[in-house]
């Protein structure tokens, strides 16, 4: 019996990177997966194929996290679709950086409406879904303590989310609901390649400071979420675990 027979997780931000990987994971450990995404359905469709290929069960649904009532439609599809919620892992992020002199207010608005109201809203929704055993699992990011230049907006919405999930575990724990965060260290991934990172001097040196001497890879960090979201962590809550190779 895998870990996760018979539960559902919603997984958002889904279509590719390190929020596909969670996915592919948690089906494989056993449970039913809602494929979040905001505008890839290709990549939504691919990983739903890649579960249901391998006898898993998933369905893509497209919401925007950052509004509220798209939020409200993700959990409820899921609740709908497989009758239950047992799992949220809120993945979508926006990865985006700007130097002081560049930040400009629609910058600042864009990473904070998904990368945090993103995640109050669609933790809302689920809490009202989720029972005794619900886990929460967040993906942060190291950034919030190593510090690199240019990510200071990036690294505080990372940073009000660690914040926020603290304050969340000790809400929730009288409901029995868990709330964790994953804080991953440099990951090679769709994004970071969109925004550069991959092949410049940042990507090497985050790997110079790495104890482990590589970069991350999506799977690296989905293993983590999977032992999160799964009774073997029936004890943990409000816990940032950084998957990170070490680095600090």
């Amino acid at each position: 019996m895998s870990k996760l027979d018979g539960k559902v997780a919603v997984v958002t931000g889904a279509s590719k990177g390190i929020g596909a990987a969670i996915a592919k994971n948690l089906a494989q450990h056993g449970a039913a997966i809602v494929v979040n995404y905001a505008s890839s359905r290709a990549g939504a469709d691919a990983v739903v194929e890649a579960i249901t290929s391998a006898g898993g069960k998933a369905i893509a649904v497209k919401a925007d996290v950052s509004k509220a009532e798209e939020a409200q439609g993700l959990i409820e599809a899921a609740v709908n679709q497989f009758g239950r919620l047992d799992v949220l892992v809120n993945n979508s992020g926006i990865y985006e950086f700007a130097t002081i002199e560049d930040v400009t207010e629609e910058h600042y608005r864009r990473l904070f409406d998904v990368n945090v109201l993103g995640v109050l809203l669609t933790t809302q929704a689920a809490v009202k879904h989720l029972g005794e055993n619900g886990s929460i699992v967040n993906i942060s990011s190291a950034i919030t303590h190593v510090h690199t230049p240019a990510a200071g907006v990036y690294a505080g919405t990372k940073g009000a989310l660690n914040a926020i999930s603290g304050v969340l575990a000790n809400e929730l724990a009288p409901r029995k609901i868990r709330v964790n965060v994953v804080s991953p260290g440099f990951v090679v991934t769709e994004g970071t390649h969109t925004a550069g990172v991959v092949g410049s001097d940042m990507e090497a040196g985050f790997i110079a400071q790495t104890p482990l001497g590589r970069a991350g890879q999506p799977d690296d960090i989905a293993g983590v979420v999977a032992f999160l979201a799964s009774d073997d962590a029936r004890w943990l809550t409000g816990e940032v675990i950084t998957a990170s190779g070490g680095i600090r």
